[in-house]
């Protein structure tokens, strides 16, 4: 992207968030752009460029989805997810496919027991088919991207386009939460997940995609920034991206962040020359003084309480007891009821309504791993293997891909505290199967001041 184009592009996103704000019934009209717009760009591109334009067209519904989600601006909950689908979908049929990934065909049908087992423990308290999208759509837009993306070679450039587009949506929502929300002190009340700060919305789905903009921009700051101007910018993102992210007081987001940074940094730092190890060594020294100033700011303006978040204590300064905040018991209840129904579980989204049955709690543990266990039985053993442990072994046979730790990641880490909520987990999944390609310099003739021909060869 052209330096100009990159100005004129955050401009535009930041523009989109105080109108949203102004009035979020403009919300429903971004979504429905989002899906015209795309949909346009895809079908418009030649084949050999499609597959970029799919990505794309994905990775801007993710970074957009919370944004649209708390402003209203969804026609459907999970439509997000659906946009997703429907894109690969677009990407399957129109491009043609070099690999055959059966093994998350499998992976599909492995959840279709779990439909006909709940169908037929139908209570007078289940809405199945809410039951099913809500808790398939996530599994299912997992299996679609990853059959779009498996051993799907894409430049370190185009990459490069793919998170940027994920990152101009979180730009917006960063612009929405300030406005919503300019002053955190009023809103400190004690150390839970603060609402308020996530723009009235989820504080863990907030800091999650966050997160994921800190992700990005220290991606840019260390490998996309050609002058101190737009490290400046970048890191200045970085910042106040991490902040929001911070003050919703919802861990799990921002902690995931933390591990996709030193993921993406340490791989970075392997594949580059001498010459670029010693300028990442310098940025990297003022990357954690902006870390340390970005913890000293949030920790001033919640007066503390957050240093007493991620202490697990109160608001009092006393260690709670469980540090999960009560998931460990949501998740052991769904491991026992596993170990109860292990041939094909309890059916699809029935754990949640048992645990009401039997306990008289009405909540979710936001655990991907135990629900799809509890959920499916032995036919969810065998489809979580195979989430799990595809991508590891496609990496032992390619290791092409620099971002791999960070997606996968960002996949274990999020569906462990935040379930499938979004499309963010599935479709950074779909990424990290991704064979990245890096262009060797191809040697040119130019001509020097004195009219001689030479041959040069550029390095990236």
């Amino acid at each position: 992207m052209k330096n100009s184009n990159y100005i004129k592009a955050i401009g535009l996103h930041i523009l989109i968030g105080i109108i949203i704000y102004a009035s979020t019934s403009l919300s429903k009209i971004y979504f429905l752009g989002i899906l015209v717009y795309f949909t346009n760009q895809i079908f418009k591109t030649k084949p050999s460029n499609r597959a970029l334009k799919v990505l794309m067209a994905c990775a801007y519904v993710v970074g957009a989805e919370v944004l649209v989600r708390m402003t209203g601006g969804s026609f459907l909950y999970e439509a997000s997810k659906y946009a997703v689908i429907v894109f690969c979908f677009i990407g399957l049929f129109t491009i043609r496919q070099r690999s055959q990934p059966i093994v998350y065909i499998i992976y599909l049908l492995l959840l279709i027991p779990g439909i006909f087992v709940a169908a037929f423990n139908v209570t007078e308290s289940t809405t199945l088919r809410t039951a099913i999208t809500f808790n398939l759509s996530g599994p299912v837009c997992l299996g679609i991207v990853a059959i779009f993306c498996y051993k799907l070679k894409v430049s370190y450039n185009n990459i490069q386009k793919v998170f940027f587009t994920m990152a101009l949506p979180l730009i917006a929502t960063t612009t929405y939460l300030f406005l919503f929300n300019p002053s955190i002190r009023d809103t400190i009340t004690g150390t839970g997940s603060n609402f308020a700060a996530s723009g009235g919305f989820g504080p863990n789905q907030v800091a999650t995609v966050l997160g994921l903009g800190m992700f990005v921009f220290t991606v840019r700051f260390f490998s996309q920034s050609p002058s101190m101007f737009f490290k400046a910018i970048n890191v200045g993102f970085f910042f106040i991206m991490s902040y929001r992210a911070i003050i919703t007081f919802s861990r799990g987001g921002v902690i995931t962040a933390l591990f996709m940074i030193a993921a993406f940094v340490f791989f970075y730092f392997r594949k580059v020359n001498v010459f670029n190890k010693l300028r990442i060594s310098r940025m990297l020294l003022i990357f954690v003084g902006v870390i340390f100033s970005i913890w000293l700011y949030s920790s001033l303006q919640t007066s503390g309480f957050i240093d007493k978040r991620y202490a697990n204590q109160d608001a009092l300064g006393r260690e709670k007891e469980d540090i999960t905040t009560g998931r460990t018991d949501l998740v052991s209840f769904e491991l026992n009821e596993f170990l109860n129904n292990p041939f094909v579980g309890i059916g699809v989204g029935k754990i949640k309504e048992l645990r009401e049955k039997k306990e008289g709690v009405l909540a979710a543990s936001h655990n991907e791993m135990s629900r799809i266990l509890s959920e499916h039985g032995l036919l969810g053993v065998f489809a979580l293997s195979i989430m799990l442990l595809t991508p590891l072994i496609l990496r032992l046979r390619n290791r092409s891909n620099m971002f791999f730790y960070s997606c996968y990641l960002f996949w274990l880490l999020t569906i462990n505290h935040s379930s499938m909520r979004i499309a963010a987990p599935a479709f950074l999944y779909g990424l990290c199967l991704l064979s990245i390609t890096y262009e060797t310099g191809k040697p040119k003739n130019i001509k020097d001041k004195n009219g001689n021909s030479k041959e040069v060869r550029s390095n990236n």
